[in-house]
């Protein structure tokens, strides 16, 4: 079935990547700290006429599971092409805080209620659990040292009324979701090593556990390459269109025609690939400091020795870790990240930098004079609805997107893959994931003016994350 022209025109040619962010936000340099622990493999630039069965564009979590789920099910691997307009993680997989948890919504459980349903809410719940099951798998299955630390989450609780409100949320998890939540007062959150004048007490549940995630995607890639799947890095779509039912994606070097089209390019995806795309997404900028090895008594200083994966209760919220301490590091580094941010320009760049350090040393006085050498920033991707959607792209034959995993790709980003290669080779039916997973992203009114809708929000939240 060939697709129709106003989706794909025969000449529809991208010489500037249609994006709503400055272009230093989709520079090759990262200068993460992630990116001293792993060696991705350098994939070859695409060149020449390439015939596919499927072609996958972004090699992160979600392109690399799909193209991996299709090479395991009977697909022939030489026939399955992903491409990457730079090199394996280089985008949000490989530059995220390293969270494996429960998440891919915004939305609130209870507005999920609302909108969706007791049970469907339920099923999204236990779909959010297989994502972190689909990680771990992973890790085992390709023999992925990904440097796994810690058991579920902790919420820490930034003013006494949200404190006041775990009781009700432990509550609510067990009887919805069958799933045990344990409640800390400020002098419990101390006594475990999770000390800070910020803190009015915190919530833990059992789900998930932290990784190292350029170590994750890099082992993700050679299992990749190891399969026989055709992977290519530093070619970025210059171009595409259909004939005959398939799809012509050209780069600088190559043509890749294919049956099957996947769009796995997220938060760094293009607003005109395809047309149906734009004004659909909303990147959003979040930034993390590493500290330098911390010391025993720094620690203590601190009262901070716990590992566990935290994030407290604002809106903007701040999510953190201690990272143990890597062979030849005499110490672990703390993992301090937050949201903020609406221009990825150099100038903003430094007072987002400047603004995390400041919001670092409040959490950790003793830490003030502590160095972090490592500031690093990505986009993490939303829709209108605040939903991740997985699922064919309307009024496009063959064609697949998955994106907008709000924050929490690491475990739905991975696991949406899958399900998109199981939807292609026809093994699960789209209609068969939860319904909160299968709406497709609303486009924002006038989209043009998606930054300032963001600046707004920011303005709201930073109100009410005071009050």
């Amino acid at each position: 079935m060939a697709l129709q022209a106003d989706h794909f025109p025969q000449s529809a040619r991208i010489r500037t990547m249609d994006r709503i962010y400055e272009p230093e936000a989709y520079v090759k340099t990262v200068n993460s700290y992630w990116e001293t622990t792993a060696t991705p493999p350098l994939w070859p630039e695409a060149a020449g006429e390439i015939s596919a069965e499927t072609v996958i564009i972004g090699g992160g979590f979600t392109g690399l599971n799909c193209a991996l789920e299709l090479a395991e099910t009977g697909h022939d691997p030489a026939s399955i092409v992903i491409v990457e307009a730079m090199q394996p993680g280089w985008g949000a997989s490989g530059r995220n805080g390293g969270f494996c948890g429960i998440g891919g919504s915004k939305l609130p459980v209870a507005k999920q209620i609302a909108r969706f349903g007791e049970a469907e809410t339920r099923r999204y719940f236990e779909e959010q659990k297989a994502a972190i099951e689909t990680v771990r798998d992973n890790l085992v299955r390709y023999a992925i040292d990904a440097e796994t630390h810690s058991r579920g989450e902790t919420e820490l609780a930034h003013r006494q009324k949200d404190a006041d409100g775990f009781a009700a949320e432990a509550a609510r998890m067990k009887s919805l979701f069958d799933s045990e939540a344990r409640i800390l007062s400020k002098a419990e959150t101390v006594a475990e090593g999770l000390a800070s004048p910020t803190v009015f007490g915190a919530l833990e549940t059992g789900h998930g556990f932290a990784l190292n995630p350029m170590r994750y995607v890099t082992g993700l890639a050679r299992a990749a390459l190891a399969a026989g799947i055709s992977c290519f890095g530093g070619s970025p779509m210059t171009g595409y269109r259909s004939a005959g039912g398939r799809y012509r994606i050209e780069t600088p070097g190559a043509a890749i025609s294919a049956r099957n089209l996947v769009i796995a390019t997220n938060g760094y995806s293009s607003d005109d690939l395809p047309r149906w795309l734009g004004g659909r997404l909303l990147p959003v900028l979040s930034n993390i400091v590493l500290s330098r090895p911390l010391s025993e008594a720094e620690l203590a200083d601190q009262g901070w020795t716990s590992h566990q994966m935290v994030f407290d209760s604002r809106n903007l919220l701040h999510y953190l870790r201690l990272i143990p301490a890597r062979p030849g590091e005499d110490g672990p580094r703390m993992l301090f990240g937050m949201r903020g941010g609406t221009s990825a320009s150099a100038a903003s760049h430094s007072a987002m930098h400047r603004m995390i350090r400041r919001d670092f040393e409040t959490f950790f006085p003793a830490w003030r004079s502590v160095e972090t050498p490592f500031f690093w920033s990505g986009l993490v991707c939303l829709t209108r609805d605040l939903t991740s959607y997985t699922g064919p792209v309307p009024g496009m034959a063959n064609a697949w997107l998955s994106v907008a995993y709000h924050g929490n790709g690491v475990s739905m980003g991975s696991h949406c893959g899958r399900l998109a290669g199981r939807m292609i080779s026809g093994r699960r039916a789209p209609d068969a994931i939860p319904v909160i997973m299968r709406q497709p992203p609303r486009r924002f009114p006038f989209p043009a003016l998606r930054r300032n809708y963001l600046r707004a929000a920011y303005a709201w939240y930073g109100w009410t994350d005071r009050g």
